[in-house]
């Protein structure tokens, strides 16, 4: 406030000399902001690791092929329930809504590091009444006596930092890769909130198939028990072999309660997943009983186009550039910081002088700041953001190998079940086979109770085996799906990245 004070005495700070001295400092810092250089490294995609590109190795072309997968992996099924159930959670999903949040705030961020290119204005306006120090002196070199006045001022202020090592630059190039980070992250949601619908709702379908499964179990031995009782009256049996009978099918009905209440379970699951209440869960859900099953062979592609599918990839890729980027930034603060200020208003002791010729204002003219020669603070920001653009190459090396690793387990793990299912379905025959003719040498007198009720207790645990067993490799073949990152584009909203 003192300086404006003097400039209300005296209106006319800048000559017309200093004026034009101005005028041709601003022309010579112009054309030096144009040609100013960026320091730092600029940003080259890493290679991966040796033979990450390389065909995936646990491929069975038995049940799949090296043929690019679909994005909406889950049409494969050619399930509409399917289909509507992961529309509605890509709406709905309370994951997804937060991660796209999280995404408009890093734009935010963005357009705020952006406007660093732009000038910075401020429009102030004030009055102050009292007396400083600075406005005594003038007015004692004048002649004239302290005094308290009012001092009215309204000045528009304007700065502009030529960015001449590139800070600006580099602040903006950091924002926009965290920015598309952060969309690779909501893009692995997507994958997540795709597979786990998916898994959902096949354990629901699997689920009724192994209470199916159960309760036809249940049926027979039921029927065996009964057939036990009237041999028992009519005095062919012991009562020993009722009660073996009895409790064997206690024992089959013992096994139902807990899987209808796994698949209750699956149904609350699948409605926190579509942003529902458990009021408002899916139970329609519970009509399908059988497992999701393909209809042709799981194209998987190979590991270059894994990479480019999987988000966390690209989302650990962003992230080391956005790191490099950093790397600039704090090169920059080695360098001089020039900043082009100027000012425009009035500054008078009465309100109506300010926009008289004796209130006037203003000037221009370039400011300086630079952190010299003690520089150790800004030469640790840069081994500290050279540090950091290390760990992030290392992230993103363990992203491509993580990637891999989860696709190759995923596929080994299915193709494993499927040899289990194959021999598990081998072993139901013959345990069905064997209990028919225990059956009809029981009823023909020929075989004891002891030998059926074992034939029945192979058959239960068979047929068990081989509902799990489809249980597993519809759940095995969603993990293959989510492991190969599909998802992320099928789900985004239209006109969203």
């Amino acid at each position: 406030m003192p300086f404006l004070v003097a400039r209300a005495s005296r209106p006319h700070f800048w000559n017309s000399g200093r004026a034009a001295r101005a005028t041709r400092i601003f022309a010579l810092l112009a054309p030096l902001a144009l040609a100013a250089c960026i320091v730092g490294p600029d940003y080259r995609t890493p290679a991966p690791p040796t033979g990450a590109t390389a065909p995936l190795v646990s491929l069975n072309p038995v049940v799949e092929t090296p043929s690019e997968p679909p994005d909406d992996w889950w049409r494969l099924y050619d399930d509409p329930r399917l289909d509507a159930l992961i529309a509605e959670a890509f709406a709905a999903n309370t994951d997804l809504a937060a991660a796209q949040a999280n995404l408009s705030a890093s734009r935010a961020v963005l357009e705020a590091t952006r406007a660093g290119r732009y000038p910075t204005t401020t429009v102030k306006a004030g009055a102050v009444y009292g007396r400083d120090a600075a406005t005594d002196e003038i007015l004692e070199i004048v002649g004239a006596q302290p005094q308290s006045v009012w001092i009215f001022d309204d000045l528009l202020d304007v700065s502009y930092e030529l960015d001449m090592f590139g800070r600006v630059r580099r602040s903006i190039e950091a924002s926009r890769e965290d920015a598309e980070a952060v969309a690779a992250a909501r893009d692995a949601v997507r994958v997540t909130v795709a597979a786990e619908t998916a898994r959902a709702y096949a354990q629901i379908c699997t689920l009724g198939e192994q209470i199916a499964v159960a309760r036809h179990s249940l049926a027979v031995v039921s029927r065996q028990a009964d057939i036990t009782v009237q041999r028992h009256d009519a005095g062919a049996n012991s009562t020993f072999d009722v009660l073996r009978a009895q409790g064997l099918v206690a024992q089959t009905r013992a096994a139902i309660p807990p899987l209808e209440g796994q698949r209750r379970s699956a149904v609350f699951q699948l409605a926190a997943l579509l942003g529902r209440a458990p009021s408002h869960a899916p139970t329609e859900a519970e009509a399908c009983v059988t497992a999701p099953r393909l209809t042709a062979l799981i194209p998987i592609g190979d590991g270059a186009s894994l990479l480019k599918r999987r988000p966390d990839v690209r989302q650990a890729e962003r992230r080391l550039a956005a790191a490099t980027a950093r790397i600039g930034v704090a090169t920059a603060d080695l360098y001089p910081r020039i900043t082009l200020t100027g000012l425009y208003g009035g500054v008078a002791s009465s309100i109506s002088d300010l926009g008289a010729e004796p209130g006037l204002a203003w000037g221009v003219g370039p400011t300086m700041s630079w952190s010299f020669p003690i520089q150790s603070a800004p030469r640790a920001r840069i081994r500290q953001a050279k540090a950091a653009a290390a760990a992030a190459l290392a992230g993103f090396d363990g992203a491509v190998l993580q990637a891999l690793k989860e696709t190759e387990q995923s596929l080994a793990t299915y193709s494993a079940e499927l040899d289990r299912r194959e021999a598990l379905a081998d072993a139901q025959d013959k345990a069905r086979r064997a209990f028919e003719t225990g059956a009809d040498q029981f009823l023909a007198g020929s075989s004891s109770t002891l030998d059926l009720l074992t034939t029945e207790q192979t058959l239960i645990i068979a047929d068990t085996a081989v509902a799990a067993s489809d249980a597993a490799l519809a759940q095995d073949q969603i993990a293959v799906f989510k492991a190969l990152g599909g998802g992320w584009r099928a789900g985004s909203k239209k006109g969203s990245p």
